[in-house]
């Protein structure tokens, strides 16, 4: 049997040349393992119950198209020399999508290849019991718009992606070094180790005690040539070296630290050494080799944080469903863990399925209330979605009521009051997001966004001066607010003001397009993986 795999994200962008606003297309390539292009292979979609299947032909190029379509969940097959794949549901839920799905057909023979075009044998079975039923086969350039849903909801859950990297774990293993936590006790402790490496310099203890400490508090610059030393005398102190690989990723040294971690898998083939070389080859722009290392660091220890990592990669490269797959296994192997369902709830929300994201943010809240932490990403995710969504406003009410004294608190839950509004708006609900937002902008005069919230609802009710003056302080916390210019000047012109309009229009048109090419940047900085579904069962979502 054939398999099917995507190898790019469905695209949300508009293309009003080439369709109408309200139709959408599905087109792509179908392809084999090697990255060369099928022609003449037959491509089938049908819609479930409603549309009669249809079928085309793959061009010269491999190339093929479905156009004029109405929104709904496809089913997508391809056929050649009697190889018949499996389906892939594509999701076309929005008017004017176009979905641009690259097919990958497997026939008996081709040699798998990974991204450089280099021979590579088949993974490694894993030994954990959620085997992945994926391969990160290589990556691709940003093309579209990698995602689902408004440019909006694009641009959150890329925002999301990375800062569910610094996502912490609730405890972290002591690092065995007992530091004084008073600044007179640590001047105390540092004067007695220097004083101890004094008399004895050739020491590996010595010397690896005072780099240890350096290490522990934050002075990883002045550790290395102490941790360096004392590797030097004795390499088979695994501690020591490990540090030393450490203290080199945190000045920036990544290729050194890449170098050590490799010195020291010599000898000790663990989960902690792959999960390192994953982000030192992250740093290193290498991201198919750094999935790889915590793919296999899950293989060689399934904890918490080896889990959190593979998702987490998967997701910075919008590999959106393989990381639902891993947060899911990891969240059911680790059942307490905040930050993992705060990662599962990013990823599904990346990948549109809005309703359940929110539970899960909801759910990590659930399990540690004082933690902002879920409450922020609930509260973005809830400006962001199309629609309302269930469990949020009462945990942002929960937020402000244990930390009233939170701007963002404050800020995110008149938001989200402020979405179930109805309109006209209800004077009560108008009072209630009004006080909230004055509070948020009193605890913190640089909230950004209250400003701009705060204009936009005396906008509403026509209050325009008062609208200006809340867009102004906006605009003075944070110039580059590209939203809050092109506001300005709406409000100039209703107050005959058009020279005031005009300029706030240009420097809004001037900011959007900086932003615009700047994110653009950053897209094809970050390369997709390029995923190969194994033994893809029938009838599920792809991307």
């Amino acid at each position: 049997m054939a398999l099917i795999g995507v190898l790019s994200f469905t695209s949300v962008a508009r293309k009003a040349h080439a369709q109408r606003s309200d139709e959408v297309t599905i087109q792509g390539n179908v392809l084999n393992q090697a990255g060369n292009s099928i022609s003449d292979a037959s491509v089938r979609l049908e819609q479930k119950g409603v549309l009669e299947p249809v079928e085309t032909k793959t061009n010269a190029a491999g190339a093929f198209a479905f156009t004029a379509l109405p929104t709904g969940h496809y089913l997508l097959s391809v056929e050649k020399s009697g190889q018949r794949s499996h389906a892939t549901t594509v999701l076309a839920l929005f008017k004017g999508d176009l979905k641009i799905i690259d097919l990958i057909l497997e026939v008996p023979g081709d040699i798998q290849l990974n991204s450089i075009g280099s021979s590579r044998p088949p993974p490694q079975a894993m030994e954990f019991s959620d085997k992945p039923n994926f391969t990160i086969a290589g990556v691709v350039d940003w093309t579209a718009a990698g995602g689902h849903g408004s440019d909006s909801a694009l641009r959150t859950s890329e925002d999301l992606a990375r800062e569910t990297l610094t996502l912490k774990p609730e405890s972290s293993k002591s690092n065995g070094l007992a530091v004084p936590d008073s600044a007179r006790e640590r001047n105390e402790f540092e004067s007695k180790l220097i004083a101890a490496r004094a008399s004895a310099p050739e020491s590996f203890e010595t010397n690896h005690q005072l780099g240890e400490y350096y290490f522990h508090v934050g002075r990883s610059r002045d550790s290395i040539p102490l941790l360096l030393a004392a590797y030097r005398m004795n390499p088979t102190m695994e501690g020591n070296a490990y540090d030393l690989a450490l203290a080199y990723k945190e000045t920036g040294d990544f290729s050194r630290a890449r170098e050590q971690v490799h010195k020291l898998q010599v000898h000790n083939d663990s989960a902690d050494l792959h999960r390192l070389m994953g982000e030192l080859d992250e740093k290193l722009g290498d991201p198919l080799a750094a999935v790889r290392e915590e793919q296999q660091a899950v293989h060689l220890d399934p904890s918490e944080q080896n889990y959190f990592e593979w998702g987490s990669e998967l997701l910075l490269h919008r590999a959106v469903w393989q990381a639902v797959e891993v947060f899911r296994d990891g969240t059911k192997a680790y059942p307490k863990s905040s930050r993992m369902l705060t990662a599962l709830g990013t990823s599904l929300f990346a990948g549109a399925l809005y309703d359940e994201a929110a539970l899960r943010l909801c759910d990590a809240s659930d399990l540690n209330p004082t933690d902002p932490e879920p409450y922020v990403f609930m509260g973005k995710i809830e400006i962001a979605a199309p629609t309302r969504l269930p469990c949020i406003e009462q945990r942002l009410a929960r937020f402000v009521r244990d930390q009233p004294e939170n701007s963002l608190a404050n800020y995110l839950y008149a938001m989200a009051v402020w979405k179930r509004r109805e309109q006209p708006a209800d004077k009560q609900v108008l009072e209630q997001v009004e006080a909230l937002l004055t509070k948020a902008v009193t605890i913190d005069s640089n909230c950004v966004d209250a400003y701009l919230q705060l204009g936009i609802i005396y906008s509403s009710q026509r209050s325009y001066e008062k609208a200006i003056d809340f867009y102004m302080k906006a605009i003075k916390a944070d110039p580059q607010l590209a939203e809050a210019h092109y506001r300005l000047g709406v409000a100039y012109d209703r107050t005959d003001e058009p020279t005031k309009a005009k300029q706030e229009f240009m420097l809004h048109d001037d900011i959007e397009k900086k932003q615009a090419a700047a994110v653009e940047s950053q897209r094809r900085e970050i390369k997709q993986f390029l995923v190969v579904l194994q033994g893809q069962p029938a009838d599920t979502t792809s991307q």
